[in-house]
């Protein structure tokens, strides 16, 4: 869905736009391009810029064979470009028409490439690229309902895929081998895509908090670590449960009893008003008074909504306060290297009294038969 010109998102997009002294704001492929106008392309070597003014002007600059995905309701100026032609001349006429001028030009610097940062400083070289993520992230932040449906019917995909998945795992199959098998699962539990690569990894490897999958084979006695989400309307579930085979290393168990206390009162942390960072407090220093504390190794948790990382993230440091319509993950976790490792993660929404978890996977240690 687009912020329609006149909502009150596009209008408190302006008024930020303008807090930060920005005038004019470019767009690459992703999710805020998608927030914004409700155009999804794919991020290639043939360049998509839309740039936007405060005044309301608006282009795209495009390849022809993509022009056809944007309409008159879409309230953007086509500039096409063909292969042979390249996108200098259409970004030229793009900038003209827009009389960019001098204007302070805000740019995703977490996604903009050398290759449309050059075209920019050719076609548009009086406009200073200015970082925009604080201007386009606290827009993301406060979810409305309809984005609360997707990011719900997410976490229900993810939650059946995790149910039947577990089912599935068997002693000798590798890491690799699950974690396609999860994939399955997503998509066939309702996910219109799967929101990363799910990590499936076992043992020692557990001890990694983003390992990737590999050619290991499961062994009984083994920990295991299923962090997935799938994707519905473009928004994702993000959800993390610790498995073992078989009957658990007695550190193991204990140091699982550790991270269900730490993730309980993490999200019994959550309400309006708290800085992001109380969360974390919450959070490890449960751990740390289980003496653990050197063993959780990253923060509590990171925003969810169209990127599986994006505002507010909830760490040490960050004062922001809570607000209605946030989401978040909390995921402590203790890994002790070389021998294993728990992580317990849930998705979290701010609500007007306090907070909801939106994932009820079943958070005790889920002993697999071996």
């Amino acid at each position: 869905m687009a912020l329609e010109r006149g909502s009150t998102q596009h209008d408190q997009l302006i008024e930020r736009m303008r807090a930060h002294g920005l005038e004019a704001l470019a767009l690459v492929p992703g999710p805020n391009l998608h927030y914004i106008t409700g155009l999804s392309f794919h991020l290639s070597e043939r360049p998509i810029l839309a740039i936007l003014k405060t005044d309301g002007a608006r282009a795209i600059v495009l390849p022809v064979l993509e022009a056809a995905k944007v309409t008159p309701g879409d309230g953007l100026d086509v500039f096409p470009y063909t292969d042979e032609q390249g996108p200098g001349t259409a970004l030229r006429k793009a900038c003209d028409a827009l009389r960019l001028g001098e204007s302070r030009l805000g740019a995703e610097g977490l996604r903009l490439r050398l290759l449309e940062v050059q075209l920019l400083e050719q076609y548009a070289p009086g406009c200073p690229l200015v970082m925009a993520e604080e201007v386009l992230g606290d827009l993301r932040m406060r979810k409305e309902e309809h984005e609360l449906e997707r990011m719900r019917s997410a976490v229900s995909a993810t939650q059946e895929a995790l149910e039947a998945f577990m089912n599935l795992i068997e002693v000798g199959a590798t890491e690799t081998e699950l974690a396609s098998i999860l994939r399955m699962e997503l998509l066939r539990a309702g996910g219109d895509e799967i929101a990363f690569s799910p990590i499936v990894v076992a043992g020692p490897n557990t001890a990694l908090p983003h390992a990737t999958p590999g050619d290991r084979p499961i062994q009984a006695g083994d920990s295991i670590i299923v962090d997935c989400g799938a994707s519905v309307g473009g928004y994702i579930a993000d959800i993390t449960r610790t498995f073992v085979v078989g009957k658990p290393d007695p550190e193991l168990n204990a140091i699982y009893s550790v991270v269900q206390a730490a993730n309980r009162a993490g999200r019994a942390a959550v309400r309006p008003g708290v800085p992001a960072e109380e969360i974390d407090r919450a959070a490890r220093q449960v751990i740390e008074d289980a003496g653990y504390g050197d063993y959780f190794i990253h923060r509590t948790g990171h925003g969810i909504g169209l990127e599986v990382h994006e505002p507010p993230y909830i760490v040490a440091g960050n004062r922001e306060l809570l607000e209605p319509g946030m989401t978040f993950t909390v995921e402590p976790g203790i890994y002790l290297p070389g021998r294993g490792g728990v992580r317990i993660e849930d998705d979290v929404l701010v609500t007007v009294d306090g907070g909801k978890t939106l994932s009820t996977f079943p958070r005790e240690l889920v002993r697999l038969s071996q």
